[in-house]
C-alpha cells in the first residue's frame, strides 16, 4: 500500500470512530501490505440485529474494501456467560439452544452489510470448547482482581455493594483469547467495550504475538435520540424490520439526529454530506436529506424496489400537503415504560385533557405515524418518536422518554 492509499484508508478507517490505539501501529500494519485480520464479535443475546449493530458491520465492509479479511466472531460461548456492560447487575446467561437460535439469525443477517466472499464466520466455542479447567486458570491467572476491577462497570457496582460474580471476571478473558486464537490484527468494538478490547492487546502479548490496535465506535442513539438503540427500550430500527416501517422510522428521526445517522448508517461521501449540511443551512428542507437516508437504508437491507414503494407510500400517508413545515417536536415522559394515547396527547399539548383526548379517539380524529387510534387503551412505549394528529390541524412529533 503506498503512501497516498495508506492516507485515504486511514481516513476511511477514523470516519465516524471514537477512538484508534495505536494509530502508528495501525500504519505499520498497514504497510506490510497484505490483507489484515479484523476481528468483530457479536454475542448473539438477541435473534435480530439492529441498526446500531451496523455501525460496527458497516466499518468492517469499508475495511473490506479496503482489501482486508473480516472475521464476524459469533459469541456463542462468551454469550452464556454473560457480559454485563454498561449494566449495574448481572446480566443472566443464555442457555445453549437460545445461543444457537439466536447465532442462525445473525448468520442470515449479516450479510445484508458485509461481502460474504471477503468474510469468515467463526464461533468461539469452537476452541472454548476444548479448554480444560486448568486452562481457565491459567488464563485467569494472567490478570488480577485489581486490574478486573479497573472496568468501569465492575468499579461501580463494587463500590456500591452490588454483587459481581466471578464468572464475570471470566468474559472480558475469554473475549481478549479470542483475537490469540483468531490472530486479529484490529479488533472494531462499541466504546463501552474498551476495557474487553485492551484485553485482548494484554492476551496477545502474553501468548507471544503482535498486540491487535483497537478501533472504537460511537453507540447509535435510537430514535428517541437520547439512550443507546436497543430492542429493549424499544427505540431501534430492526434490519429485518418491514420496508415501510423501516422508512417510517428513519423520517420519524429529529433533524440533528440525522447527521448522526448519516455519518454512521450511510454509505454516502463525507464530501456529500457535508455539502446537504451547506443546502439545509442555506435554506432547503431537512427532511429531503431525511428521504434520502432512509431509501438509502431501506435498499440496503430489502431493495430498490422496496425503497420506492415505501417512499410513495410515505408520501401519499404524509407528505401531500397533510404535514406541516413547522410542526413542533416535543418530549414527554412515559410512566412505567409506556404512556396511554390520551396522556400522550395531553402532555403534548394537541388536547386540553385525557376527557378531549378521548372524545377526539372515540370520532376517528386521532393519527399516530398516519395511523388512526381506535382505542383509547392504546399505549406508546418508551423510546419511540411518533407523529401525532389531532383534527385537521394539529401536529406533532413526540419523543417519549
Amino acid at each position: 500500500m503506498n503512501k497516498i492509499n495508506q492516507i485515504d484508508a486511514l481516513a476511511t478507517i477514523r470516519r465516524g470512530a471514537d477512538e484508534l490505539l495505536i494509530e502508528s501501529e495501525l500504519k505499520l500494519k498497514l504497510a506490510l501490505g497484505r490483507p489484515l485480520r479484523i476481528k468483530a464479535g457479536f454475542d448473539p443475546t438477541a435473534p435480530d440485529l439492529h441498526l446500531g449493530h451496523t455501525v460496527l458491520l458497516n466499518k468492517m465492509r469499508q475495511l473490506q474494501e479496503l482489501g482486508h479479511h473480516a472475521l464476524f466472531l459469533i459469541g456463542d460461548f462468551t454469550g452464556m456467560i454473560g457480559d454485563p456492560t454498561g449494566k449495574n447487575t448481572t446480566r443472566p446467561p443464555l442457555t445453549r439452544e437460545q445461543v444457537v437460535a439466536n447465532a442462525q439469525s445473525y448468520r442470515e443477517q449479516v450479510f445484508k452489510v458485509l461481502d460474504p466472499e471477503k468474510t469468515e464466520i467463526v464461533f468461539n466455542s469452537t476452541w472454548m470448547d476444548k479448554f480444560s479447567a486448568v486452562d481457565l486458570i491459567r488464563l485467569a491467572a494472567t490478570h488480577t482482581v485489581a486490574q478486573m476491577l479497573e472496568r468501569d462497570d465492575f468499579s461501580k457496582r463494587y463500590k456500591n455493594s452490588q454483587p459481581i460474580a466471578i464468572h464475570e471476571f471470566i468474559y472480558p478473558l475469554v473475549q481478549g483469547y479470542d483475537s490469540v486464537a483468531l490472530k486479529a490484527d484490529l479488533e472494531l468494538g462499541g466504546t463501552d467495550q474498551k476495557f474487553n478490547l485492551l484485553m485482548g492487546r494484554e492476551l496477545q502479548r502474553h501468548f507471544g504475538q503482535p498486540a491487535q490496535c483497537i478501533l472504537t465506535m460511537p453507540l447509535l442513539e435510537g430514535l428517541d435520540g437520547v439512550n443507546k438503540m436497543s430492542k429493549s427500550l424499544g427505540n431501534y430500527i430492526g434490519v429485518t424490520d418491514a420496508p415501510q416501517d423501516m422508512f417510517g422510522k428513519l423520517m420519524s428521526i429529529s433533524d440533528v439526529l440525522m447527521w448522526r445517522y448519516l455519518e454512521l448508517l450511510s454509505f454516502r461521501s463525507l464530501s456529500e454530506i457535508a455539502a446537504w449540511r451547506i443546502e439545509v443551512e442555506g435554506g432547503r428542507n431537512p427532511r429531503d436529506i431525511k428521504v434520502l437516508l432512509a431509501q438509502e437504508i431501506v435498499e440496503r437491507f430489502h431493495s430498490r424496489r422496496d425503497a420506492v414503494a415505501a417512499l410513495e407510500e410515505f408520501e401519499a400517508r404524509f407528505r401531500k400537503g397533510v404535514l406541516p413545515d413547522d410542526m413542533p417536536e416535543v418530549a414527554v415522559a412515559s410512566v412505567d415504560g409506556c404512556l396511554l394515547v390520551p396522556q400522550l396527547l395531553k402532555l403534548a399539548g394537541l388536547v386540553d385533557g385525557t376527557s378531549e383526548a378521548m372524545r377526539m379517539i372515540a370520532q376517528g380524529a386521532v393519527k399516530l405515524d398516519g395511523e388512526r387510534v381506535n382505542d383509547k387503551g392504546d399505549t406508546v412505549a418508551a423510546g419511540r418518536v411518533v407523529v401525532a394528529q389531532v383534527g385537521k390541524r394539529k401536529f406533532a412529533r413526540i419523543t417519549v422518554l
